[in-house]
C-alpha cells in the first residue's frame, strides 16, 4: 500500500513539475515576442537597443516608450483577457465553442462603445493622422461597453436558465446578438456624420495601436482583478466539471457561480473592446490549445489560457505588422483568419469539454 501511495506522488509531482515548467515555457516565449515586437517596424532595432533605450534616454527612446512598448504591453494585456474569459465562459456555460466573440459578448460591447463615441460625445472624430477617433472620455466608453457586453451575457443567461437550451443553441443565439448589435450600430451609423462612420468603422477593426499606457493601465486593472476573482474560483471549476449535481453536492453554489463569472467575464472584455475594438477568437483557441497540452485542471487551466491568449495576440499583431509592410493590417483580422479553421474544426469534431 504504502509503495503504491510513493508511486502516486511520484506521480502527482512530477505532473505538476512539467506543468510549472511548461508555464515558464509560455512566459518565456511572451517575453521574446514582446522583445522582437518592440524591435520589429519602420524604425528597425536590435535587441541591444531595444533595452539601452528602455534604461536610458537615448535617440530611440521615445518610439520605444510611447510607440511600440505601449502597443506589445497592450497586445499581451488584451490577449491574456480575452483568453482568462473564454476559458471561463466555456466551463461555466459547459459548450467548448463560446467565447466572448462566438457568444456576441465583443459584439454588444462595441455597439455600447460607438453609441459611446457618436451619441455621448466621448469620442472626437477627425480626418488626420493615423487614427479616425480620439477617446477622451474613457470611463464613459467602457462603462457604456459593459453595459453593451452585459446586455449581451444577461440574455444569453436567461435563456440557458428559463428554457435550459442546449449548447448548441446558445451559440445560436450568440450568432443571433451578433446580429442585433451590429444592425443596432449600423443603425447609430445611419444618422452620424461622414466622420463618424468613418471612424466607427476604423474603431471596430481590432487594432493594438490604439493603446496608450491610460488605456494599459485600465485594461491591466480590470484584468487583475477579474484574474484573481477566477483564479480563486479555480475548485467550484473542478467540480464543475463532474457535472452541476455532483458540484451542488460538494457545495458549490452552481448558479451564482455561473452568473458572476459569466458579468466578470463580460467586463474584462468590454474594456479590451471598449479601447481596441473587436479582437475575435482569442478566447476560442487559447483554452482548447491549453487543454490539450495540461488538460482541464483549472489551476493552470485559467493562468496558462491567459499567457497563452497574450502570446497569440502579440504574434498575430506581430504578424499584422510585418506581412504587408509597411502597412499595418488590423489584428482582428490576422485572429480571425486563425480562428474561423478552429472553430469549424471543432464543430465537425462535436468536441465536449
Amino acid at each position: 500500500m504504502q509503495s503504491i501511495e510513493k508511486s502516486l506522488k511520484r506521480q502527482y509531482i512530477k505532473s505538476i513539475t512539467k506543468r510549472l515548467i511548461f508555464g515558464l515555457f509560455l512566459v518565456l516565449l511572451i517575453l521574446v515576442s514582446v522583445v522582437i515586437s518592440i524591435s520589429v517596424g519602420s524604425l528597425q532595432l536590435s535587441v541591444g537597443e531595444v533595452f539601452d533605450s528602455i534604461i536610458r534616454e537615448t535617440e530611440n527612446s521615445y518610439v520605444v516608450w510611447n510607440i511600440r512598448l505601449t502597443r506589445a504591453l497592450g497586445a499581451v494585456l488584451a490577449g491574456a483577457s480575452l483568453g482568462v474569459a473564454g476559458a471561463v465562459m466555456q466551463n461555466v456555460l459547459r459548450n467548448p465553442l463560446a467565447s466572448p466573440f462566438t457568444l456576441g459578448v465583443s459584439q454588444g460591447a462595441a455597439f455600447g462603445a460607438a453609441f459611446a463615441i457618436i451619441v455621448l460625445g466621448a469620442g472626437q472624430t477627425h480626418s488626420f493622422g493615423t487614427e479616425a477617433v480620439t477617446v477622451f472620455k474613457l470611463y464613459t466608453v467602457v462603462i457604456s461597453a459593459f453595459i453593451g457586453a452585459l446586455l449581451t451575457v444577461i440574455l444569453i443567461l436567461s435563456l440557458s436558465f428559463l428554457r435550459n437550451i442546449t449548447p448548441e443553441a446558445i451559440i445560436l443565439a450568440g450568432v443571433a446578438l451578433s446580429s442585433l448589435f451590429g444592425s443596432a450600430t449600423m443603425f447609430l451609423q445611419y444618422f452620424a456624420s461622414d466622420f463618424q462612420v468613418a471612424a466607427t468603422v476604423f474603431w471596430t477593426f481590432g487594432d493594438i495601436g490604439k493603446a496608450g499606457w491610460r488605456e494599459n493601465e485600465l485594461m491591466f486593472l480590470s484584468f487583475s482583478i477579474c484574474f484573481i476573482y477566477f483564479f480563486f474560483q479555480r475548485w467550484n471549476f473542478n467540480a464543475m466539471l463532474w457535472g452541476d449535481e455532483v458540484a451542488k453536492s460538494l457545495g458549490v453554489k452552481i448558479k451564482f457561480l455561473r452568473i458572476s463569472n459569466m458579468f466578470a467575464s463580460a467586463f474584462v472584455v468590454s474594456v479590451c473592446t471598449a479601447f481596441l475594438g473587436i479582437i475575435g477568437f482569442v478566447g476560442l483557441i487559447s483554452p482548447h490549445v491549453i487543454r490539450l497540452i495540461i488538460g482541464n485542471d483549472h489551476r493552470f487551466l485559467i493562468p496558462y489560457s491567459a499567457l497563452f491568449g497574450a502570446l497569440l495576440l502579440c504574434i498575430s499583431d506581430l504578424l499584422a505588422r510585418t506581412i504587408l509592410s509597411p502597412n499595418i493590417l488590423p489584428v482582428g483580422i490576422i485572429t480571425s483568419f486563425a480562428g474561423a479553421p478552429v472553430f469549424f474544426y471543432l464543430l465537425i469534431r462535436g468536441r465536449k469539454l
